[in-house]
């Protein structure tokens, strides 16, 4: 069922839409939506001509806010998040979410962060996370050399990033992404915190010093630094990234069913919280009217978002950038269509014998997932 940001990002998404789609008053809509911060990241003619739309969703291992400022070091010490040099700006999360025209059930395709993939951008073959690494960087340097500095050299140099990962996804999906969301490190903590914490459920307990993950077994809920560190862990899962992406998918899925049951969006403190994380930590693509998009959608809900994981084959794929996992983009395609209801592109070949891969990680979990009431116990 998704990634280390998760960030966010189906979090941030589901947040947005219920907003407009949940009765909240106008003026809060409002509110919400002039404060985001916004980037130039989409081609002019990514906008859906069918009514479908494909909204990437990624979150971020970024040391700034959504307005390119630096977040506090104390705060990033509470996170395990290191400093500027641990991580940069990778794309940890990435989610593709695909909604029919006229709204109805969304299909959330987990891409994983090691995939190895060619970048777009002339970056050649990397692990897909650092197709926005790649671009930001060339851009921060193109920008110090023109002067730029400080909060607006960071913006910028984000949305170069930003880019480059729209398209690298586009040629490893085969889908026009029309909308374009991301979430910072803090946005998790925030989110999190402001909707009252998230119901999980663990298979076994956990300890994890990388990520800071302490957890006993069975159901629990988390919030701030505990939410980030539960959908960040890979070290000493038994499947590694995919484990985590399952475990971001039943977070994620908990979550919408939180906003959506709680009664978050009518209880004025929690709302007033939840506009202020959004708009530290989420930038959106400029033109997305969110409260126009989210009255087109008011029959999704948390039990309407499908979430599948692309798929993959050798998971220790080795490269010159470490252990990534094999994609086979022809497989990825047909596996997309295939979901959405779509045919197959007829550009994309069947895949040989030799490149097939498959969607089922290469050691089975250790127990089948169990549930808790309505929360899904993973690794």
């Amino acid at each position: 069922m998704t990634t280390k940001r998760a960030g966010l990002t189906v979090v941030a998404l589901v947040s947005l839409l219920v907003f407009a789609a949940t009765g909240v008053g106008w003026s809060q809509v409002h509110r919400l939506t002039a404060g985001l911060s916004t980037a130039d990241v989409l081609d002019p003619g990514a906008a859906s001509t069918t009514g479908e739309q494909n909204i990437l969703l990624v979150g971020l291992d970024s040391r700034t806010d959504a307005q390119g400022e630096p977040l506090p070091r104390n705060l990033l010490d509470q996170l395990h998040a290191g400093d500027s040099s641990d991580g940069g700006d990778n794309t940890d999360t990435m989610i593709l979410v695909h909604i029919p025209a006229g709204g109805g059930a969304a299909t959330a395709f987990s891409i994983p962060r090691d995939s190895y993939v060619r970048l777009a951008g002339g970056f050649g073959r990397h692990k897909i996370n650092s197709a926005y690494t790649y671009a930001q960087v060339a851009a921060a340097n193109r920008l110090r050399a023109q002067g730029v500095t400080g909060a607006q050299l960071n913006v910028q140099a984000a949305q170069a990033g930003a880019k480059n990962a729209v398209q690298t996804v586009e040629q490893l999906t085969g889908l026009t992404v029309t909308h374009f969301a991301s979430v910072n490190l803090v946005g998790f903590y925030d989110i999190s915190e402001a909707i009252g914490g998230i119901p999980v459920c663990l298979n076994a307990p956990v300890r994890d010093a990388y990520s800071g993950a302490d957890f006993p077994a069975g159901e629990q809920t988390i919030s701030g630094a505990q939410a980030l560190a539960f959908v960040r862990q890979r070290h000493g899962l038994p499947n590694g990234d995919l484990d985590r992406i399952r475990r971001q998918q039943a977070f994620l899925a908990s979550m919408a069913h939180t906003v959506l049951a709680a009664g978050t969006l009518t209880d004025p403190a929690k709302l007033t919280k939840l506009v202020g994380a959004l708009q530290q930590s989420v930038t959106i693509d400029q033109g997305w009217d969110v409260f126009s998009f989210a009255q087109q959608l008011r029959n999704l809900s948390s039990g309407q978002i499908r979430f599948e994981t692309i798929p993959v084959g050798n998971t220790d794929l080795k490269t010159s950038d470490g252990d990534a996992v094999q994609v086979d983009p022809a497989q990825v395609q047909a596996f997309v269509q295939q979901a959405t209801g779509g045919a197959a592109p007829s550009t994309v070949a069947p895949p040989t014998t030799a490149s097939r891969v498959t969607s089922r990680p290469a050691t089975p979990p250790a127990a089948p997932p169990v549930t808790a009431g309505n929360v899904t116990c993973v690794n």
